[in-house]
């Protein structure tokens, strides 16, 4: 006879298994999404496939666009055309609407998953959904980074979990980092790849296609957000991701911002390490992103452009002889070795996330501290009166600092860069502070921020 960790009454580690037997006992998790942009809409295209996963609703600034979406990646119209978020949880279809709290208040919803990529309205949907009593899984990673340590801790408060998406790099990040603090080692650096050139600091979404690796024809074809990708080429999105792996993982920031050191997958080991030691650390246990082209614009080999990893210690003589024996790739003094994913697929893993939660109890990454802060950097020279536009756009890009720095010099977030007034000129390449923009100081993301200052003031 064979026992299965279900009957014998342990938590069975296997993601796929649980979300089985919720569909076996037809108690799927049940989910809501807010946001039916590109990356909910990946997770749509794998969510039908999951019978233990039950989308019961889905809210969006327009609900056509949102059902075009799910016809999109191949829903039958049926299954998301329940009238009502009551009849969609009685009938197992999904509902699509633009009412966001009537999503988050829904008593049969489990998770709610924010999806907007607006970062201030975003915490307005994740603290109304923990004040519903709903666990929320944060894909606007741009929320997470200027206050995603509050974020944790009014989720505790609200006795229920805020986690990181599974399938953005961050989480990826984390789920490395872990393994290998879990394994005993201690950890050197972890980060992402980007494919970097300083120049790509000045591009706009006008631009993002001319460097990123797709024409535009691919962009269309894939309802890709012109502003949303350039926010990753211009270095915002990098910024903002490391930020978010620092805080979750206890990692500490370059002082004057992210160095986009050269290399390759096998050669994160050497250029991962101190400086000392003939990396580019200022200090071991840092945040850093590998760019995949030289500095003349060329492609490297074997690059970590859309990966993940971690870089950590054989730090006894024995642990390094373990590497030799084993032949484990480590830097050129056999004392760091790396582990590393070379590719995320953003959406389509965001049902780790999902079935984690749902079936564990465990989020996939969340902020435990706030050690990085990514502030609002001058993408050219700008005039009193302009309007900043936010990551992505034409006037600003994100510059990753460290926090205590950031705050102490009242540096403006990234994150409340977005429709904000400036009140002086201000030169291309300089950080904007707070007092530089009429700032609205009533909106509940700015209060949270401040909150979280003097949580970390104390």
């Amino acid at each position: 006879m064979t026992f299965g960790c279900h009957l014998l009454g342990v938590e069975n580690m296997n993601l796929y298994t649980n979300l089985l037997q919720r569909a076996q006992d037809q108690n799927p998790v049940r989910v809501g999404l807010i946001g039916a942009g590109k990356f909910g809409t990946m997770f749509l295209s794998q969510v039908q496939r999951l019978k233990g996963i039950h989308l019961i609703g889905i809210a969006d600034l327009s609900p056509q666009n949102a059902r075009s979406n799910l016809a999109f990646v191949g829903w039958d119209e049926a299954r998301y055309s329940a009238p009502s978020l009551d009849d969609a949880a009685r009938s197992g279809t999904t509902h699509v609407g633009d009412d966001w709290q009537a999503l988050v208040a829904h008593q049969a919803i489990d998770i709610v998953i924010e999806c907007t990529g607006a970062p201030v309205a975003a915490v307005d949907h994740i603290l109304t959904a923990f004040d519903n009593g709903k666990h929320v899984i944060n894909v606007t990673v741009e929320a997470d980074a200027f206050c995603g340590f509050a974020l944790t801790k009014k989720a505790e408060q609200a006795g229920v979990i805020y986690s990181m998406a599974y399938g953005d790099q961050p989480a990826l990040t984390c789920d490395l980092v872990d393994w290998a603090r879990a394994c005993g080692f201690t950890v050197t650096a972890a980060g992402r790849g980007h494919k970097w050139l300083p120049e790509f600091r000045k591009s706009t979404p006008e631009t993002v296609w001319d460097h990123w690796g797709i024409n535009r024809e691919m962009a269309e074809r894939g309802r890709l957000n012109p502003k949303m990708f350039n926010s990753f080429l211009d270095g915002s999105k990098p910024a903002i991701e490391s930020s978010a792996i620092a805080n979750a993982c206890g990692l500490q920031v370059p002082s004057q911002g992210l160095q986009f050191p050269v290399g390759g997958a096998e050669d994160l080991a050497n250029i991962m390490r101190p400086k000392s030691e003939g990396g580019c650390l200022e200090q071991k246990g840092m945040v850093e992103v590998a760019s995949s082209l030289t500095a003349e614009g060329e492609p490297i080999p074997y690059d970590i452009r859309q990966g993940v990893w971690v870089v950590f210690e054989g730090d006894t003589e024995y642990l390094r002889n373990c590497f030799q024996e084993y032949t484990v790739k480590t830097d050129d003094s056999g004392r760091y070795t790396s582990l590393y994913k070379r590719w995320h697929l953003i959406g389509l893993e965001l049902p780790i996330s999902v079935a984690s939660i749902g079936t564990r109890g465990e989020a996939t990454g969340f902020a435990r501290s706030f050690n990085a802060d990514v502030v609002a950097v001058a993408k050219r020279g700008l005039t009193k009166g302009e309007e900043l536009d936010g990551e992505g756009g034409y006037t600003v890009t994100g510059g990753l600092r460290p926090a205590a720095a950031s705050v102490k010099e009242g540096y403006l977030p990234l994150g409340l860069a977005q429709d904000v007034t400036l009140k002086r000129d201000i030169g291309d390449g300089k950080i904007i502070r707070i007092e530089d923009v009429d700032l609205d100081l009533t909106t509940t993301a700015y209060k949270l921020r401040k909150w979280m200052e003097g949580l970390e003031s104390r």
